[in-house]
């Protein structure tokens, strides 16, 4: 399965994978089986695998999390998809409660193989409560994984690693990204949990994850035509973080920038500064700058592109960086 595919055509090819290979995966979600979505991730699968297992819930997040950790007791791999970003606090108490501390609680006795897909971030136009960038909550839970990626190989290959794990994987889904096509070659390439650089260069390393590393390529591409040669590093793993990559890249250029649509105020930027600066202070020229969104509710859609950061934030945040 090579060749160009959206992002959201490659989600759809993991799940049919998934779905192929293990009788035991299930999915389940609102609107996923006759409709295929809302972004039609799933369309065609109800079809193909049938309504036992590709399951259309009922519009109940709580319980729909709470079902697939009985079903995974029972030796089920659920795949769950919570319809937008703002809809999974409902869920909440069975994802860090229940489904982040049953194997702990279980002292490494039992598994709860179960991934969920929900689609985050703005720069859709949407209505409140879809456009929400809520990583850091995951990310702080012990015993959750947390991955998101940013292209279309990683979304199928991260995807169906993720269904293989036997730890509780959230899936981020950059929604913006959705129709954005990349090639997808015929293996993962590396680890679930590695960043990857995805440009190489010398003066100041931008690290970014999801919709931003999109972001992050363009302004490096502006910035080389002013001379200067920005690395850029897909984070691709909220939790675990692959720190030696990052850290070797810091230590390399001297200077770094994190880069995501979440607010700065204790978002994973406030870690990653936190850890670079601890592991690479006497290699660093310039403190370890962020930049995000603003600690304000997610505003109306028609001055979402305000909200969110951009190529000239970045660009600023780089002119601070190298001023030093």
């Amino acid at each position: 399965m090579t060749g160009q595919l959206s992002i959201a055509k490659a989600l759809n090819e993991a799940l049919r994978k998934s779905l192929e290979s293990d009788p035991k995966t299930v999915l389940m979600g609102e609107d996923i089986g006759k409709l295929g979505g809302v972004f039609r991730i799933t369309d065609g699968l109800q079809k193909d695998f049938g309504d036992d297992r590709v399951i259309d819930t009922p519009l109940a997040e709580a319980g729909i999390m709470g079902t697939a950790i009985g079903l995974a007791l029972r030796g089920y791999r659920p795949v769950v998809e919570i319809q937008f970003d703002g809809f999974v606090y409902p869920a909440f108490d069975q994802i860090v409660c229940q489904l982040a501390k049953m194997h702990a609680r279980a002292l490494g006795h039992v598994k709860l193989p179960i991934t969920v897909r929900i689609p985050y971030g703005g720069g859709i136009g949407a209505v409140e409560h879809h456009s929400e960038s809520h990583e850091s909550y995951f990310a702080h839970t012990a015993g959750l994984r947390v991955v998101t990626p940013s292209n279309a190989h990683d979304a199928h290959w991260m995807l169906r690693q993720s269904i293989e794990s036997d730890d509780p994987v959230i899936f981020l889904e950059p929604k913006r990204r959705y129709w954005d096509k990349g090639e997808v070659g015929d293996d993962p390439m590396i680890p679930l949990h590695s960043a990857k650089v995805v440009r190489p260069g010398t003066d100041a390393t931008l690290i970014a994850y999801g919709p931003m590393v999109k972001v992050c390529q363009e302004a490096a591409a502006a910035a080389e035509e002013d001379g200067r040669r920005l690395e850029v590093v897909d984070l691709r793993s909220l939790s675990p973080i692959d720190f030696a990559t990052l850290e070797e890249s810091v230590k390399r250029t001297g200077r770094g920038i994190v880069v995501h649509e979440a607010p700065v105020f204790m978002g994973i930027g406030a870690e990653l500064a936190a850890r670079l600066t601890e592991k690479c202070f006497f290699h660093l020229e310039a403190p370890i700058l962020r930049v995000g969104g603003y600690f304000a509710p997610y505003p109306p859609s028609r001055v979402e592109e305000t909200f969110l950061p951009d190529l000239d934030r970045v660009l600023d945040a780089v002119d601070r960086a190298l001023a030093f």
